[in-house]
């Protein structure tokens, strides 16, 4: 295991130039030649508490590919706990590999690497991983959350996250139309996985209009079916007039491709990163008037479920009514940007940094 932090010496263009560009405490880099594990954690910032986020396996392009990844999704978890309200820090992990992989020893050995840290990290699932991939890498290392309900966990967080993507939509829909009513309003869906699909139900049950696509045909065609949602073809949906766009498959999807031709007033989605260039992009969508609802605000809801099992004493309850404030905080992000003519995200990374710092000057030095 290679650790690298951010206190080296920084050449322009460098891992370190990244990491310290972006603030990061450390990025671990995981080998194992016997199992063929290849993995990067990150760990942005631990002054609310141990770094809390999930574990993605992803085939990606290339190593520079992961660890830009890995380095925007960690800095994104940093900002979503501190806005949560959570004692946690930011932090995720990449393994780079098709998710085929993936089998008992492969898991525990990534656990391992995790337990090596001390608690200083913490994982949960994302993308491609699921609760029982967390039970192996749980015979490994305490700093696991997310595991499934039969083993004492608090199961799936997806409608967790799903129901507070629903709050933030209803919170930017409230900024944008006056009325927080989705009834009636034009919805696109971008990603039918558990978060998009646990969403489409909530705008249904409402009565809005949704249309839905994804790159999966055989899975877009089941959620279409079970929930009466429009399928459409994956690259129609930048094109398409309507109220909300909601992207909730991978991120950079607001992109210079993509940007000009959106035709909604708002966009609030569950994907991570779903501004390409988070200054120019935010920016871009501030001049157009369109109202967006910072994704790692809006899509909290997951990381306040596993949060609570990981700090012990979970209730169910509890945690949607802690979901449920997003819609509140969403709205004083989005009147903060208006008021002081910044983008949504710059506001709402403002907001977290203040929590941040504020919490430490607690630890006062003795």
């Amino acid at each position: 295991m290679l650790e690298i932090k951010a206190s080296q010496t920084v050449k322009e263009g460098s891992i370190f130039g990244q990491i310290t560009t972006m603030d990061h405490e450390q990025l671990v880099i995981c080998h194992d030649q016997a199992t063929g594990l290849k993995a990067l954690i990150g760990i942005h910032n631990t002054t609310l508490g141990p770094a809390l986020g999930g574990t993605r396996m992803w085939p990606y392009a290339s190593e520079s590919e992961a660890i830009t990844d890995v380095l925007r999704l960690s800095r994104g978890m940093s900002f979503k706990n501190a806005l949560a309200g959570l004692n946690l820090g930011g932090g995720k992990a990449v393994i780079i590999g098709d998710p085929k992989l993936k089998n008992e020893a492969f898991l525990r050995r990534f656990g391992r690497f995790v337990e090596s840290l001390g608690g200083r990290y913490v994982t949960a699932e994302d993308v491609n991983m699921k609760t029982s991939d967390m039970e192996y890498i749980a015979m490994e290392t305490r700093h696991v959350t997310g595991l499934p309900e039969v083993k004492g966990g608090a199961g799936d967080p997806s409608p967790v996250t799903a129901f507070g993507v629903y709050m933030g939509m209803k919170a930017a829909a409230k900024k944008a139309f006056g009325s927080d009513s989705l009834a009636g309003k034009r919805i696109g869906v971008q990603g039918v996985g558990q978060v998009g699909k646990y969403l489409i139900e909530y705008l249904v049950k409402e009565g809005a209009e949704v249309l839905v696509t994804d790159i999966f045909e055989e899975k877009l065609k089941k959620v279409a079916l079970e929930t009466g949602a429009v399928s459409i073809e994956p690259n129609l949906i930048y094109d398409l007039e309507m109220d909300i766009y909601a992207p909730c498959a991978l991120g950079a999807t607001i992109n210079d491709d993509t940007i000009d031709r959106l035709k909604c007033a708002v966009i609030a989605g569950g994907a991570n990163n779903q501004l390409q260039d988070e200054a120019k992009h935010g920016q871009i969508l501030l001049d157009k008037g369109i109202i967006y609802a910072p994704d790692f605000l809006i899509n909290a809801g997951g990381v306040i479920n596993v949060g609570a099992e990981y700090l012990g004493g979970y209730n169910r309850d509890i945690v949607f009514q802690q979901t449920e404030k997003i819609y509140d905080t969403c709205l004083t992000i989005l009147q903060k940007s208006a008021e002081e003519k910044i983008p949504a995200q710059q506001a709402a990374i403002q907001a977290a940094q203040d929590r941040i710092q504020a919490m430490g000057k607690v630890k006062l030095s003795f």
